[in-house]
């Protein structure tokens, strides 16, 4: 009975809140409202209706499903029976999603009614996918033909199985680019994710009394596993919506008396712009997180201005640490301006040359990490997971510096990730794309500044000779191929790209020669 006396897994967190409160309201989305006793007997219903649907310990479930109570209880029902959850962005194509299918074995794939025709395309892909399973979306509606109904399954009268699990393991497998085209599967624990819990809960103030807005997509795990988690474990309120715009976001702030508000920098610039801000009552909102890029310091400053009452946190980190590794806290935004501050709480972070020393103040070393937020490793992939963890740390891939107080600043991306809206996009994976073009000779994508994305992807194309090639053509031919955000948002065509004298291409010049590029096209 070892296991079960001394279990600590993601299950057990929502367990032990309705335990504590079982009357205060855990969930509110759309027309539903559910107290933590409810959230948690009805967690245990759906279990059971999944378990006879024959999910079982170790059944990988992939969710293709924007933001609903149905995801948020679908993600503890698995956890209930040591199903490990595949999150997969709704933005990609079906051949995108597809390969996440097939490379993970995923037999069930849930969905909701706007993005069904997506997961039956991608489905179709080759997978092993058998059936699927509908979730009710936060407008609600009827189950789609053909699929298990959400609805049926958490009636179920069945009882939970008594399933023997351990914290080590294995509770999802995120995908995330990297430089390569095919997407890496990060495998995170029920102890990784938990340990990142407790880092969120310390050093980003997440608290019972708060009335949290969970607004960005939950397939990503900054808002699963940095707000929404913890947010269940200390027994917060949480409103979930799937619609992160102005005209939604400002009214449900307001009518909810939201407290705390998680959103990239792109989102809150476009609260700051919108008509509706002035008019609207925003009195309880006391903690702002932001993260996936940095602030500008002149929205930093406009914020401080318009919203006195928010305290401010950056959040940084990637899939594989679960996602949390750094925090620039309050009291350090406009004195530390660009900075992703220093480690949390279970995290020990260093900044360091090729040949794993720490690097001087000021100087530009890569991120490494030890911690037990960490991934296991990368699904199926033994060579780039030994890459990853060479030298006994895992290397994040981003260069940074770090000065005398420890405080880290990303100066650029060893992978050449860039960060779109929040997005991340492996500039090789649209190089490679763009390459299929028959007259395309070379071509370097680069993230530069954005209005409205913070960083938008601009492709630099060098045209074979005798050939012409227009923006339109590179962009239509990136649409049908990759998903919208991964796309240009722009095109420039050179003679020549700039490289050093062994042949190295030298992004970092052309990023500093096209920055100015959406200021003045």
């Amino acid at each position: 009975m070892e296991n079960i006396t001394r279990r600590h897994c993601i299950a057990d967190l929502l367990h032990r809140s309705a335990k504590r409160n079982p009357d205060k309201t855990a969930i509110v989305c759309g027309s539903i409202s559910w107290s933590y006793r409810e959230f948690d007997a009805l967690c245990d219903c759906l279990g059971a209706g999944l378990a006879e649907q024959g999910v079982k310990h170790g059944a990988r479930v992939a969710v293709l499903a924007r933001n609903s109570h149905a995801f948020a209880a679908l993600r503890f029902a698995l956890a209930r029976l040591g199903a490990v959850l595949v999150p997969i962005n709704f933005m990609l194509k079906a051949e995108e999603a597809g390969y996440i299918l097939r490379h993970s074995g995923a037999q069930l794939m849930a969905t909701d009614t706007g993005l069904a025709e997506l997961a039956r395309a991608a489905a179709a892909q080759e997978t092993a996918v058998k059936s699927f399973l509908w979730l009710p979306s936060e407008e609600g509606g009827p189950p789609v033909s053909g699929m298990l109904d959400f609805n049926v399954l958490a009636a179920s009268t069945a009882s939970l199985p008594e399933v023997e699990m351990k914290s080590g393991d294995l509770a999802q497998i995120v995908y995330t680019s990297g430089t390569e085209s095919a997407p890496k599967g990060a495998m995170l624990t029920h102890e990784a994710v938990i340990s990142q819990y407790v880092s969120c809960v310390v050093d980003a103030s997440i608290e019972s009394s708060d009335m949290a807005l969970h607004a960005l997509p939950l397939y990503h795990c900054a808002q699963l596993d940095v707000f929404l988690g913890p947010s269940i474990y200390v027994g917060a309120t949480n409103v979930i919506t799937a619609k992160p715009t102005p005209e939604n976001l400002l009214p449900l702030l307001a009518r909810h008396r939201i407290s705390s508000f998680f959103a990239p920098p792109t989102v809150w610039i476009s609260l700051l712009r919108s008509p509706l801000f002035e008019a609207t009552d925003l009195t309880a909102l006391h903690k702002g997180y932001y993260g996936a890029s940095i602030m500008p310091v002149e929205v930093l400053r406009e914020l401080a201005a318009r919203l006195p009452q928010v305290r401010l946190w950056n959040l940084y980190g990637q899939t594989e640490i679960a996602p949390l590794a750094t925090m620039l806290g309050p009291e350090d935004q406009l004195r530390k301006p660009g900075s992703c501050g220093r480690a949390v709480l279970n995290v020990e972070t260093r900044v360091v040359d090729d040949a794993m020393r720490d690097v001087g103040p000021g100087e530009v070393g890569e991120i490494v990490h030890r911690s037990p937020h960490l991934m296991l490793a990368y699904y199926r992939d033994e060579e780039r997971t030994r890459a990853a963890f060479e030298g006994g740390w895992f290397h994040s891939g981003d260069l940074a510096t770090i000065d005398a107080e420890g405080y880290i600043t990303v100066v650029d991306r060893k992978k050449d990730m860039i960060k779109t809206g929040g997005e991340n996009v492996a500039s090789r994976e649209v190089e490679e794309t763009i390459y299929q073009l028959a007259g395309v000779s070379e071509v370097a994508v680069i993230g530069v500044p954005h209005p409205r994305w913070v960083e938008g992807v601009v492709a630099v194309v060098v045209t074979k000779a005798g050939h012409t090639l227009a923006e339109t053509e590179v962009l239509a031919h990136c649409n049908t191929h990759l998903a919208s955000f991964k796309c240009p948002k722009g095109v420039v065509f050179v003679e020549s790209l700039p490289k050093n004298p062994s042949g190295k291409l030298l992004k970092r010049e052309l990023r500093q020669n096209h920055a100015a590029h959406f200021s003045t096209s």
